[in-house]
């Protein structure tokens, strides 16, 4: 990722701008969403119309030709100058390119309405940030699988409502976030996949205009010709916009990815409480943690995951009402929302996918700790499997069960908690009846309680060794 200082060198301090312009995301999303990139798409989008209809006769060689010749000759300011009159992005696009096709200009956009150019062009854009998306996502994957593998046998306490629970194993908690990821990349795949654009249909999706200039069969040919050389496929119904429906599983889609590094961001945070002190996120050699208290080691990539997650789940809200308010063929109530809602969606999740990586793999884990925690709960913990055993030898099963309960409210009492416990099990009567030392010896050895997790752990770092 680039530097802070790379990022702002070309910002205007004097005036707005958003923190996605330099200080979240990537240089290379930022490419995609950028204005420059969508005019460009525009006058590729005009050129390739005007290259087909110069097939059948609509357009001369020699005007297709000269919009060719000026297709990188932009001026961006120029277009914003005309639009203060004409109130509409696209005509002053088409304006500012005629003025410098003087041949081709007057041929620009025949038969096309507004969202033939500007839905398309978002849609090779949401295309390549998808690709871009499931790049990341298969790394950071792939990052996990290798935590997944180096920590698949290490014993370490589950907790549920965050209390201590039972026994798990710190690669099966790993394949817990990476199991979650792979669902979202299946996701991401479907979303590739079914991602269609708005094509050449005219107004309001009829390709009438269309079929004016030429007949059916060959205004299907000439946008198949159109959107081949965008590199994208056109829903066969439409309005006079692309299925909003396509965005909503967009929004949703991202919005998923945002849950799931959410979920674990959030459990870096408690895991790196001093309370618990088992992780610790990277923390550089001059980074400070508060401006008032130098001492602190706070977790603050894994807190930005979590902010911008919750942005994200947000604007992904905006994808839902765009859909299900584009009244009867088309209203223009999603315009302006769009051109914030999906560039950010975007940038926030390249940002958070970027963060987690490096917090995945940088991260500290402090295994005596991980062995401590376990070794003061677990004795606890091991309650049931007490239970279970003593029942399979003859004892009932209610009588065990309360003095269990017992013996654990007076352990918690004691300064050594987990001693006492283990000195009260060892002690009872009642539970040497059924239980010799030896026995209780193995059902408080914690590694005899993580059931098939490392096997289960591995099995899912294999499937993850096979992403391509």
């Amino acid at each position: 990722m680039e530097s802070k200082k790379e990022k702002v060198k070309s910002q205007n301090y004097s005036s707005y701008q958003s923190p996605f312009a330099w200080r979240y995301g990537s240089e290379k999303m930022r490419q995609i969403f950028s204005e420059e990139y969508k005019y460009k798409l525009w006058r590729k989008i005009w050129v390739s119309l005007a290259k087909a209809q110069a097939k059948e006769g609509l357009v001369s060689e020699e005007e297709w030709k000269d919009l060719e010749k000026n297709q990188d000759n932009l001026d961006i300011e120029r277009i914003w100058e005309i639009e203060k009159d004409t109130r509409h992005d696209v005509v002053a696009a088409i304006k500012e390119f005629a003025e410098k096709a003087k041949v081709g200009g007057g041929k620009i956009h025949l038969g096309a309405t507004s969202m033939d150019i500007s839905d398309n062009a978002e849609t090779v854009r949401m295309q390549e940030a998808l690709i871009l998306v499931e790049k990341n996502l298969k790394k950071l994957i792939k990052i996990f699988g290798e935590k997944i593998k180096k920590y698949a046998d290490l014993p370490c306490m589950g907790y549920t409502h965050l209390q201590a629970a039972e026994p798990t194993t710190l690669g099966y908690r790993f394949a817990f976030y990476a199991q979650d990821l792979l669902m979202d990349l299946k996701l991401l795949q479907f979303v590739k996949e079914n991602l269609k654009s708005k094509g050449l249909k005219g107004a309001v999706g009829t390709s009438a205009s269309y079929v004016k200039l030429l007949d059916g069969k060959k205004a299907k040919e000439m946008e198949e010709g159109v959107l081949s050389e965008l590199g994208i496929e056109a829903a066969e119904i439409t309005s006079q916009t692309a299925p909003r429906k396509i965005e909503f599983w967009l929004g949703n889609l991202l919005a998923s990815i945002a849950q799931s590094l959410n979920k674990f961001a959030f459990d870096l945070r408690i895991l790196q409480a001093p309370f618990m002190n088992e992780w610790m996120e990277p923390f550089g050699k001059s980074q400070v943690g508060s401006s008032a208290m130098p001492f602190k080691r706070n977790p603050i990539k894994a807190e930005q995951i979590c902010s911008l997650a919750r942005l994200v789940i947000n604007l992904s809200r905006t994808t839902w009402d765009n859909a299900a308010n584009q009244l009867l063929e088309r209203t223009l109530d999603d315009s302006a929302n769009r051109r914030v809602v999906i560039p950010e969606m975007f940038l926030a999740i390249d940002e958070i996918i970027d963060t987690a990586g490096n917090l995945v793999e940088g991260l500290n884990i402090n295994e005596i700790v991980i062995t401590k925690n376990l070794k003061f709960f677990f004795v606890f913990s091991a309650s049931e499997s007490i239970i279970i055993e003593a029942v399979k030898k003859g004892a009932d099963r209610q009588v065990v069960h309360e003095i269990l309960r017992e013996i654990s409210m007076k352990a918690w009492e004691a300064m050594d908690k987990a001693g006492e416990m283990q000195k009260l099990l060892l002690e009872n009567a009642e539970i040497k009846k059924y239980l010799n030392a030896a026995d209780l010896k193995k059902l408080l050895d914690a590694k005899n309680h993580i059931g098939n997790a490392p096997q289960k752990a591995l099995t899912l770092a294999l499937e993850i060794d096979k992403l391509t």
